[in-house]
């Protein structure tokens, strides 16, 4: 007994040293939530310049991490979210229209697929519209889905009810939606702060129907601007949860648009007295470019600006990098790992981004555009304008910047993908149709 004693104690210190070590080891493993605003272009910011809106908490976030001023996505936000979690292109995943997005199968991975073998636990609160079935079927634990877009309120038909985990549940008198989609975030991210997590927290703002909130005055005039407000609000209050749960170190916060300022509203998103070029819908400048910007304490640099331009697809890489999980075998995964450019590194980026609505598309690199259609532009003005370059310049720049695009688009080959067959305009059948015929009667 009196030498079984010593390795007793022996076997207990090295268990005792495995655990110490495993403990950080896991905690190591950053949480992520992805927070996701609808129709906002970064004409509605005010770290990005904005002139008629504050944004006090985004701001924050900018602040403290990084800003990229071009960082672009799909101008729709079907389409838009599938590359988010997919990272995929649209002539890869099919999502190339709204209709089409709908129609893509469980074959194809999300983020939760690829973060929950690495220990992840995941949730998806807010929008799904687009995208087919369900977050469950996905991949994602946890979930609260909405109908449509734009729901706030019980006195919206398609505010009624919305879905948690699969129960039906009836949105009360009084109470507003974006408020109950916090209350569930707060009661699961405290639920799971031992664990490393995922959330896709996809908000109601500002889509229309533009509402008022529960902080807009009776008599307020400016209801826009009041649910930009609140969207900016639960974001502070987000932020504050994870501070009261001592988690904020430990959390990478990505914000981003899923498309550009709706048209209607983008000639108020003015940065500097002048209008972005395009809006949501538009393979233009305004449809695509969205607020990006990432905060995680100790990784990203405070009070960064990152001007390369970068894609929605690279979330997925980028995510996997940060978790320590590989990425799916026997997929094309378009999207670059963002992790080098988040720490600050010099020239980490690719130099590009990828765009496609339907069967349009263009590559962009900081100074130059190439469409589809082979054409040129010059992007110096952007986002407040595009300049057409003439196809037979000599213009040394011009000539270069057509070579490298045109070897990207090459390389990517959109033509040769998953063919696009809604209308042209990327927008769902039945609202393409309906759009053409006002069009027409004018």
């Amino acid at each position: 007994m009196s030498t079984l004693r010593p390795l007793l104690a022996g076997l207990a210190a090295a268990l005792l040293a495995a655990s110490a070590f495993a403990a950080p080891a896991a905690a190591a493993k950053p949480n992520i939530i992805f927070i996701l605003a609808d129709d906002y272009g970064t004409g509605e910011v005010s770290s990005y310049g904005a002139d008629n809106y504050r944004t006090p908490n985004i701001d924050a976030l900018a602040a403290g991490g990084m800003r990229f001023t071009r960082a672009y996505t799909v101008p729709l936000c079907g389409p838009s979210r599938a590359q988010i979690l997919t990272g995929r292109y649209g002539f890869r995943n099919g999502a190339t229209n709204q209709d089409a997005t709908g129609e893509f199968t469980t074959a194809e991975k999300m983020v939760p697929a690829l973060l929950k073998p690495a220990g992840y636990v995941t949730s998806a609160v807010g929008k799904w519209g687009q995208l087919p079935l369900g977050p469950a079927e996905f991949g994602f634990d946890d979930y609260l889905k909405f109908t449509g877009s734009g729901t706030y309120w019980n006195t919206q038909s398609k505010g009624r009810t919305y879905l948690v985990n699969g129960e039906k549940r009836d949105l009360r008198d009084r109470e507003y939606l974006p408020d109950v989609m916090h209350d569930h975030i707060a009661a699961w991210v405290a639920k799971n702060r031992e664990r490393p997590f995922f959330l896709y927290y996809s908000m109601s703002h500002v889509h229309s129907e533009i509402l008022p909130t529960p902080d807009s005055a009776p008599d307020s005039k400016d209801l826009y601007t009041d649910n930009v407000r609140y969207m900016d609000k639960l974001v502070g209050k987000l932020v504050a949860e994870l501070e009261k749960l001592q988690l904020r170190d430990r959390t990478m916060i990505v914000f981003l648009g899923d498309n550009g300022t709706a048209s209607g509203r983008y000639e108020r998103a003015t940065i500097g007295g002048r209008t972005l070029a395009g809006s949501k819908g538009d393979m233009l400048e305004g449809g695509a470019l969205v607020p990006m910007i990432v905060n995680f304490p100790g990784l990203v640099p405070a009070g960064t600006v990152n001007a390369d331009p970068v894609d929605s697809s690279s979330f997925f890489p980028t995510f996997a990098a940060l978790a320590g999980a590989p990425l799916p075998q026997g997929t094309v995964i378009d999207g670059e790992n963002l992790l080098p450019a988040l720490r600050g590194g010099k020239n980490a980026s690719r130099g590009w981004a990828f765009n496609q609505l339907a069967r349009q598309w263009w590559v962009r690199e900081a100074n130059w555009k190439l469409n589809h259609a082979g054409e040129l532009f010059d992007m110096s003005d952007a986002p407040f304008s595009e300049k057409a370059v003439p196809a037979g310049s000599t213009d040394a720049a011009a000539v270069a910047a057509r070579s490298r695009l045109s070897a990207v688009l090459a390389k990517l080959n959109p033509a040769g993908g998953v063919p696009d067959r809604g209308p042209e305009s990327g927008r769902h059948a039945k609202n393409a149709e309906a759009r053409e015929q006002k069009k027409n009667k004018k």
